[in-house]
């Protein structure tokens, strides 16, 4: 009978390998899974955007025409704020508040680090257009931002000036009618 010799090297060397191949797939899984946690974070500070624009056009109901600023929407540029003919000069400056702080809370001021703006999502651009029915007042309150992953193109056209019309551009948007509480 013949001694088999390096037998033990063979099924070492065979054991690293799949250890190492298994230790790849757990990073590249962890490297996926950071990924996903940021897509989400993202998405719940989108959200939470949105519902504080809510909140702020259904305090100031009489004036939420001063609200509307279009597709092109509010962003880490300097927008020009909409300009509003209608309600009190209070209701306007109030509007006028409500869009400034909307857009710093946008650029991410409720979060500094090193004196970095860190609080926002990735180019984050908030809208607030009329949809077509001018009777029933309805408006449509969006957020959108640059993920990080590739995903079907959003068909609304909130951030699409600053953003493009990418695979990876996210937008979030709530509907609200405000109703019209005027006797006739």
């Amino acid at each position: 009978m013949k001694n088999q010799t390096g037998m033990m090297l063979i099924e070492a060397l065979v054991s690293l390998v799949i250890a190492a191949i298994a230790l790849l797939g757990t990073v590249t899984l962890m490297a996926k899974s950071t990924r996903s946690e940021m897509e989400s974070y993202q998405r719940v500070q989108a959200l939470t955007l949105v519902q504080d624009m809510v909140s702020r056009i259904n305090a100031n109901r009489q004036v939420a025409a001063c609200y509307s600023n279009g597709s092109a929407g509010l962003s880490t540029t300097s927008v020009p704020l909409p300009v509003c003919a209608t309600g009190s000069a209070v209701q306007i400056a109030t509007a006028n508040a409500d869009l400034l702080a909307w857009q710093n809370a946008l650029l991410g001021s409720s979060e500094v680090s090193s004196g970095n703006k860190v609080g926002a999502m990735i180019g984050a651009v908030g809208c607030v257009d009329q949809v077509v029915d001018p009777v029933n007042q309805i408006y449509r309150v969006s957020v959108a931002w640059q993920g990080l992953m590739s995903t079907a193109v959003p068909k609304l056209s909130c951030g699409k000036a600053s953003l493009g019309d990418n695979n990876k551009r996210r937008v979030i948007s709530v509907e609200i009618q405000i109703a019209n509480l005027t006797t006739t």
